[in-house]
């Protein structure tokens, strides 16, 4: 009845490099386009994303992150490049 895609995650140590692998792996999934296409200067919402989405992609990243993370998080960081800036220099990552 009801379908649950299987959430990606990052194998081995958590890095910089990784996590925004993981955002263009997610956001393509979600926008149903070729990951190549990704521009992670890109704001979400030009990708279309919108409210319930960015919550389901929060939420998600909470899993890979290990971390209770704002809903609003995609909107205060609008864009991949962003958004693994800020977590990386939150959870002290690598590249």
């Amino acid at each position: 009845m009801f379908r649950r895609t299987k959430i990606a995650t990052i194998d081995g140590e958590l890095t910089h490099d990784k996590l925004r692998g993981w955002l263009v792996t997610e956001l393509a999934r979600r926008v149903k386009c070729p990951e190549s296409e990704v521009d992670t200067a890109k704001s979400f919402e030009a990708y279309g994303l919108d409210s319930r989405t960015a919550v389901q992609v929060s939420g998600a990243l909470e899993k890979v992150v290990e971390r209770r993370l704002s809903p609003a998080i995609l909107f205060d960081h609008p864009t991949i490049d962003d958004l693994a800036a800020y977590l990386s220099q939150e959870l002290r990552l690598h590249s």
